[in-house]
């Protein structure tokens, strides 16, 4: 299914980022006053003693008044990471994303 086809009637835009057991999803959403907002929910996956496995999910929410100092400081930080660990780590982290995206397979907002 498409990330067009599981949006709700208030999401206008998904954006899906996976990375190893991690999933990131960047919705913008309307208020009832037709304004919009950005969800960024961080969900990780939990392997139970028994197999069986459960999420965990952490949720900010991002209005547009305070996208440029968010912006800002999120270019900041990963700007220091980069001077500080170099740009190989992010390539490299880029090479493992791919990876785990080949051995991925999708799941399914219910089962988040």
């Amino acid at each position: 299914m498409s990330d067009q086809g599981m949006m709700t009637k208030e999401d206008i835009y998904s954006k899906i980022i996976r990375a190893g057991r991690r999933t990131y999803f960047f919705d913008v959403r309307s208020t009832r006053a037709d304004d919009y907002y950005l969800t960024i929910t961080e969900s990780k996956k939990f392997t139970n003693d028994d197999g069986s496995f459960h999420f965990r999910k952490h949720k900010i929410y991002l209005y547009k008044e305070d996208f440029n100092n968010f912006k800002e400081a999120l270019d900041e930080a990963t700007d220091f990471i980069i001077r500080e660990k170099g740009e190989e780590v992010i390539n490299d982290q880029q090479e493992n994303n791919i990876e785990q995206k080949e051995k991925f397979t999708d799941v399914s907002f219910d089962d988040i």
